[in-house]
């Protein structure tokens, strides 16, 4: 079986630990990073662990065991679903500087058949873990990074072999180059460029049209583009968290999304008013409900956009990590039901109260679900001044 050099998952970690972390620069001496890595990827938990001691950290290394959620929801009563071990897991919050999360399926079919009210239940119920990671995150005292370990069953679902998967990883990843962290240093300052030209528009709108998608967004006050910074290896996209208030009109998104287990097919959201009004999907529908029922996970908390010219990944990982930033002829654009990025707020998140974050139309939701869509599409700025501007056309930055 296919399994990627040492010298390949060397420059993959020394690229998740020497650069995306702290922000695209590296971790610091003395700093604690979190590693959360599956058992079926331990080649790379040893170079990670390894690449942490050479910059002078502190690992905390995790290794998850594959296997165990059909059991867990199958067997767990609702108190067991709940249970939330509070000083635990503020103090492993508190302790770490860092965390490095490694995607890596053993069976991506494995919920198939569990109740996905269940495993949302379960979601739920760790909602405040993620509050404790943003307050930290936006007072500059955290950051994470995800990257994604190719497995048999991730090929498969993708059509691919094990060995075709790994390439599209390290091509987008550019560990085929003798220097992977100069090549992403490259694609930071274009990121950079781009985001001061969108962010400097004075936009008021966004309206994006493609043959299956006519929807019009408000950017909101105070907002900004963000991208760019370390926080998904690969990442290429631009993105904002829009008013949500504003949403109007529909989407159709024509790639598959893997959700809690399971496949969704053709999903099409209908907004009025910035809410769904209609969900449907070609496969996984009622999944797709039960998602949008969530708290406040029938409101938009992302729009992202992706240069075709920037991402080097071709085909469809089976993966919304890979996915949401596939290259391609037309790159892509996702949105994301569920939570807002409070990082896209113009000004310092830590003065903003609660009842600030809901006046500025920012979201709050324990979903954070991106969804894809590849068709050659149209995004028009509309300006302060009332005066329109093409930003994007034909899968790329017109700016």
């Amino acid at each position: 079986m296919y399994q990627p050099s040492e010298k390949i998952l060397k420059k993959y970690a020394d690229v998740l630990i020497k650069f995306a972390l702290n922000s695209g620069t590296g971790i610091k001496k003395s700093e604690v990073v979190q590693l959360l890595v599956p058992d079926v990827a331990k080649p790379l938990l040893v170079q990670l662990h390894k690449a942490v001691l050479e910059a002078g950290g502190h690992p905390l290394a995790r290794m998850l065991p594959t296997g165990l959620d059909k059991t867990f929801y199958d067997l767990a009563s609702n108190e067991q679903l709940t249970f939330f071990p509070r000083k635990y897991l503020k103090a492993r919050v508190e302790l770490i500087d860092h965390s490095v999360g490694i995607i890596a399926e053993g069976n991506l079919h494995e919920l198939k058949d569990t109740d996905p009210a269940k495993i949302m239940k379960a979601a739920e119920s760790t909602k405040k873990v993620r509050e404790w990671i943003d307050e930290k995150e936006y007072s500059g005292r955290f950051t994470w990074t995800l990257a994604l370990y190719g497995t048999p069953a991730m090929a498969r679902e993708a059509r691919m072999s094990l060995e075709e998967y790994w390439k599209q990883i390290i091509n987008a990843c550019f560990l085929d180059r003798a220097d992977p962290i100069a090549a992403w240093k490259k694609i930071f300052a274009e990121q950079e460029r781009v985001k001061k030209k969108l962010n400097g528009l004075g936009i008021v709108k966004l309206h994006m049209v493609s043959k299956s998608v006519d929807l019009w967004l408000t950017l909101g006050k105070k907002r900004k583009f963000i991208g760019g910074s370390g926080r998904n290896i690969p990442s290429f996209e631009i993105f904002t968290s829009p008013d949500w208030r504003g949403t109007e009109g529909q989407i159709y998104f024509n790639q598959p999304l893997y959700r809690y287990g399971n496949l969704i097919e053709g999903v099409k959201l209908t907004f009025k008013k910035g809410r769904v009004v209609e969900a449907t999907a070609k496969k996984g529908g009622k999944l797709l409900k039960q998602m949008i029922a969530r708290p406040n996970a029938d409101k938009v908390g992302e729009f992202s956009m992706t240069d075709a010219r920037s991402s080097r990944i071709t085909k469809f990982m089976a993966d919304t990590l890979f996915d949401e930033n596939i290259g391609g002829k037309y790159g892509n654009t996702h949105i994301a039901v569920g939570m807002s990025y409070k990082d896209t707020y113009d000004g310092d998140p830590k003065k903003v109260k609660k009842a600030g974050w809901r006046a500025l139309g920012f979201n709050d939701s324990g979903e954070h679900c991106d969804i894809i869509t590849t068709e050659n599409r149209t995004v028009t700025a509309i300006l302060k001044s009332g005066k329109e501007k093409v930003i994007y056309k034909d899968g790329k930055f017109v700016v």
